[in-house]
C-alpha cells in the first residue's frame, strides 16, 4: 500500500530518521497546500513503523532491542539496506558476534550480495578467526565485478594483516587466489598478493619462486617488480626481476627510482647514480632525480658534480618542472613516506648546494646558497652548516656560539644543538672537546643510545679503549639491534690485533643485523686480514668496494692487496680512494705506513 502523507514538523522528523536506515518514502509536497502526489513505495505502515522504533531504541541507548527489531525486519523483507543497518548497530555497540550474525542473515537472503561478502570476511578476521574466512573470500573474489576484482585481490595483505599466524594466511590465499594465478587480467596482482603474503610469512624462498613465474608470464607487469623490491637486500636473487623489468620498460620513472632508494639504502652509491643518470638521460625535464643524484654525488665526495646535478634541480623545480613522481607505483601495503612539498626539496637542495661549496672551500658561494633558506624548521642545519664554514676558516669558537645561540623551542631542539656542536668538533677533530660536550649531554639525557654512541666513538679517537669499550657495551644493553654498535667494537679490537675472534663475532653479529651493509663488510674483511685469511679479507674487502667506493675501504682493500703481492692493483685502488677524499685520515695513515708513493 502506500505510504501515509504526513504535513507536519513531526513527519519531517520520522523522514529523517528512515533516510539513516536507508529509505526515503516516496513524498512531496506542492506548494500552497496543492494535494500531494504520492508514488509507490516498498515501505508499508508495518515497516514503515517497524524501522522508526528500531531508530528510536538505538537513539535513547537501546542498542540491543534497536539490533534485534532491525534484524527481524531485515529478514521479513530481505532488503539489503536493512541487513546492512542491522549489522552497523550491532558494530557501534562493539557485539562482533551479532554483527557476524546478521551478515550471515544477510547472504542467506541475499546470497549474491557482494556487500554481506565483505563484511563477513572483514568481521572473521576482525573477531580472529580467519581460516573460517576461506568461503566468503573465495566467494567474494568470484561475485565482484571483473573491472573491480584486481583492486580488490591487491588490499588482500592489508585486510589479513592483523592475522598472527602468516602461514595459515598464506595457504588460505594460496587456496583463494589459485583461479586467478593463470588469468592475463588478474595474473599479476594475484601473483604479487600470494609472493606478498608467503614473504610475511618468512618464506622468502616460496615468494621469491612466484614473482620470478608472474614475471617471466609476463616481463612488463610491475606488481612482480615491486614485490622483488620489498625482498631487497634480504633476497638478492629477486633483483634480476627488477633489473628484467627496467630492460622492458626503460621508461618506467617510478620503478628506478624506487629501485634508486632500494639501491641507496644498501649504499650502493656507485649502482644507484648509474641508474639515475639513466633515468636523466631519458627524461632530463623530470626534476626529482637530480635532486637525489646531487645528494649521492656529495655522498660520494664528488662535490664538482653534485654541484651541478643540484643546479639542474633547483633549475627545474624554479622553473615550473614537476617536482615529485606519482605514487602510483608504491606496493600495496606498503608505507612510503609522503614526497617533500616544493619548499622542502629546495631547502633541501641549497643545504646540499652549501655543503658542497663548502667542500670546494668556496665560502661565498656556500653562504649565499644559505641566505636562500627561510624554513624555520631547519634553521638548526642552517646555523650548523654556517658554524662549519666558519670553523674551516679558522674560527672555532665563533662557530661553537653560533650553534649555542639558536634558540631551543623543546628538550628535542637542546639535544639536537648538543649533537651539532659535537659533530662541528668532531670535524675539527678535537676530540676531546666534543667528548666533553657529549659527556655533558649524556648528564642531561641518560641512556640515550645515540649520546652514549658518539661518545664511545670520541673515547675511541682518544685511545681510551676501556671506556669507549664500556660504553658501546651499555648501547647493545640498551638496544641490543643497535649494529652500528657490536661493528665499532669488533673493527676497533681488531684495529688494535687484540681479542680477534672475539672481534670477528661482533662484526658477524652487526652483518647479521644489518646485512650487506659495505662498511660493516669491510669490518669484517679487516678483521679477516688480521686473522691471517687473505683469501677471505680479498673476497670481502672486494665486495664492500663494490659496493661502496669509500676512501677508508679501498685504504684497506689496497693494503691487502699489497700484502698479497698485488702491489699494481693496490695502487690503482689508492688512486681511486685518493681521488674521492685525499684527506682521509686511513688513506693518509696506510700510505705512510706502508711507505708508498702514489
Amino acid at each position: 500500500m502506500p505510504a501515509p502523507v504526513f504535513r507536519s514538523g513531526r513527519a519531517r522528523v520520522l523522514a529523517a530518521l528512515l533516510a539513516s536506515a536507508g529509505f526515503a518514502p516516496g513524498i512531496s509536497a506542492q506548494a500552497n497546500d496543492a494535494p500531494s502526489v504520492v508514488e509507490k513505495s516498498s515501505l508499508d505502515a508495518n515497516l514503515f513503523y517497524q524501522l522508526l522504533i528500531g531508530e528510536i531504541e538505538l537513539r535513547s541507548g537501546e542498542a540491543g532491542t534497536a539490533y534485534q527489531v532491525m534484524l527481524e525486519a531485515a529478514k521479513r523483507t530481505g532488503n539489503e539496506q536493512i541487513f546492512k543497518r542491522a549489522t552497523e548497530i550491532a558494530l557501534q555497540a562493539r557485539a562482533g558476534e551479532q554483527a557476524l550474525a546478521a551478515v550471515v542473515a544477510w547472504r542467506a537472503a541475499v546470497p549474491d550480495s557482494i556487500d554481506a561478502l565483505r563484511y563477513q570476511v572483514q568481521l572473521l578476521l576482525a573477531l580472529n578467526r580467519p581460516s573460517e574466512s576461506a568461503e566468503p573470500l573465495a566467494a567474494l573474489l568470484a561475485a565482484a565485478p571483473a573491472a573491480q576484482r584486481p583492486l580488490l585481490i591487491a588490499s588482500l595483505p592489508r585486510l589479513y594483516a592483523r592475522s598472527t599466524d602468516r602461514r595459515s594466511t598464506a595457504e588460505l590465499l594460496e587456496k583463494a587466489l589459485q583461479p586467478y594465478l593463470d588469468d592475463p587480467a588478474t595474473r599479476s596482482v594475484a601473483g604479487s598478493t600470494l609472493g606478498r603474503s608467503w614473504l610475511a610469512a618468512l618464506e622468502p624462498g616460496k615468494a621469491l619462486e612466484i614473482a620470478r613465474r608472474t614475471h617471466e608470464a609476463d616481463r612488463t607487469a610491475e606488481g612482480p617488480a615491486l614485490l622483488a623490491l620489498e625482498m631487497l637486500p634480504g633476497t638478492p636473487e629477486a633483483e634480476s626481476i627488477v633489473t628484467g623489468y627496467l630492460a622492458e620498460r626503460p621508461g618506467d620513472a617510478n620503478m628506478r627510482l624506487l629501485y634508486v632508494r632500494n639501491l641507496a639504502a644498501s649504499q650502493r652509491y656507485a649502482e644507484a647514480v648509474t641508474q639515475l643518470e639513466e633515468l636523466t638521460r631519458r627524461d632530463p625535464q623530470l626534476a626529482p632525480p637530480w635532486l637525489t643524484l646531487g645528494a649521492l654525488r656529495l655522498e660520494m665526495h664528488q662535490p664538482a658534480e653534485a654541484t651541478e646535478a643540484l643546479k639542474r634541480y633547483v633549475e627545474l623545480v624554479q622553473g615550473g618542472s614537476p617536482v615529485v613522481v606519482g605514487a602510483a607505483s608504491a606496493p600495496e601495503g606498503s608505507a612510503e613516506e609522503s614526497p617533500p612539498t616544493t619548499g622542502e626539496a629546495l631547502t633541501q637542495a641549497w643545504l646540499l648546494l652549501a655543503q658542497a661549496a663548502e667542500a670546494q672551500r668556496d665560502y661565498a658561494a656556500a653562504e649565499g646558497w644559505l641566505a636562500r633558506i627561510d624554513n624555520p624548521q631547519r634553521a638548526l642545519e642552517v646555523q650548523l652548516r654556517r658554524a662549519s664554514i666558519l670553523a674551516r676558516q679558522g674560527r672555532l669558537p665563533e662557530a661553537r656560539e653560533l650553534i649555542r645561540r639558536v634558540p631551543e623551542q623543546s628538550e628535542t631542539d637542546a639535544r639536537a644543538k648538543l649533537l651539532a656542536e659535537a659533530q662541528l668538533l668532531r670535524e675539527q677533530k678535537d676530540w676531546r672537546q666534543a667528548e666533553q660536550v657529549l659527556a655533558q649531554a649524556n648528564q642531561r639525557f641518560p641512556d640515550d643510545v645515540d649520546l652514549l654512541y658518539e661518545q664511545a666513538m670520541m673515547a675511541e679517537k682518544s685511545d681510551r679503549l676501556g671506556e669507549m669499550e664500556t660504553l658501546l657495551r651499555r648501547v647493545i644493553e640498551l638496544k641490543p639491534d643497535h649494529h652500528h654498535a657490536y661493528n665499532a667494537l669488533g673493527y676497533s679490537l681488531a684495529e688494535r690485533n687484540m681479542r680477534l675472534p672475539e672481534a670477528r663475532e661482533l662484526i658477524r653479529k652487526a652483518l647479521e643485523l644489518s646485512p650487506g651493509e659495505p662498511f660493516i663488510t669491510d669490518s669484517l674483511g679487516w678483521v679477516e686480514y688480521r686473522l691471517g685469511n687473505l683469501e677471505e679479507a680479498l673476497r670481502l674487502l672486494r665486495a664492500a668496494y663494490r659496493t661502496r667506493s669509500d676512501p677508508e675501504i679501498a685504504a684497506h682493500l689496497g693494503e691487502v692487496l699489497w700484502a698479497n703481492g698485488q702491489t699494481e692493483e693496490a695502487r690503482r685502488i689508492w688512486r681511486e680512494g685518493r681521488s674521492k677524499d685525499s684527506s682521509n685520515d686511513v688513506l693518509k695513515e696506510t700510505l705512510a705506513r706502508l711507505r708508498v708513493e702514489l
